[in-house]
């Protein structure tokens, strides 16, 4: 089974269903890009797999573990499963360092020593480790949202969730966020991002999923999805991205 088994989920807010009928398997190490309008389901898909929200049909399963029976420990599930969303949530009152390693010393029992070696390690790796005593305030909209994907990874994820990570920041603090989730990839980090640059999910993913009104209406590797997709709505949703881009 793949890494990560999604079949027939559904899911409804209200009378309103957002999610219809999704298929979705990624193998491990595999980086999957959803794709589409604003309103097409990614962010709540992203957030079913976590168990942020409910799912009222279908199935999932994720490193071998059903996460819709009912049965799941979900304190459990999200030390091995990291979300990171658009708007940053660290914590203002804390500072970098205390930021990162509050969930492994709470979740996970790991001593503050130990905590705050591996958390110097990691943001070392993002060039921000002369940063760990600052506020978040202190921090640009690109350095917050970085501190934000090693805050996830503190923990050891095995899958990472990224929805939309780029949406709220300048353009120009946009590259060093995607540079730092290019090396997750090429780390072999199972990955599932919700995102709108194209050329990035054209360059990182395995498989890129275009998603239109709760369906996953076409899948497939980024060359035939952005050279020859096969679905009009498809090719009608790249050609608006491409003419944005052209006016930006």
């Amino acid at each position: 089974m793949p890494f990560v088994h999604v079949r027939g989920v559904s899911k409804w807010f209200g009378s309103l269903q957002v999610l219809k009928q999704i298929d979705l398997d990624v193998p491990e190490h595999n980086v999957v890009c959803l794709i589409g309008a604003s309103g097409s389901g990614k962010s709540t898909l992203l957030r079913c797999l976590n168990l942020l929200e409910h799912v009222e049909e279908g199935e999932i399963v994720v490193d071998g573990q059903p996460l819709t029976n009912g049965k799941v420990d979900v304190n459990a599930l999200r030390k091995k499963i990291g979300i990171v969303f658009q708007a940053y949530n660290l914590f203002p009152h804390m500072t970098v360092l205390q930021n990162v390693t509050l969930a492994p010393r709470k979740g996970l029992g790991v001593s503050r020593e130990r905590s705050e070696e591996y958390a110097r390690a990691l943001l070392r790796r993002i060039g921000l480790e002369d940063k760990a005593d600052e506020y978040p305030d202190r921090l640009s909209g690109g350095q917050q949202q970085r501190v934000a994907i090693v805050r996830a990874l503190a923990m050891g994820p095995k899958l990472m969730l990224l929805d939309e990570i780029t949406s709220a920041l300048d353009p120009q603090l946009v590259s060093e966020v995607l540079n730092l989730v290019r090396e997750l990839a090429g780390s072999g980090m199972t990955m599932i991002l919700a995102t709108h640059e194209m050329g990035f999910a054209r360059e990182v993913a395995d498989k890129v999923c275009f998603l239109d009104a709760g369906c996953i209406l076409e899948e497939g590797p980024p060359a035939q999805i952005f050279s020859a997709p096969r679905e009009p709505r498809t090719r009608e949703f790249l050609a608006r991205v491409l003419e944005a881009e052209k006016l930006a």
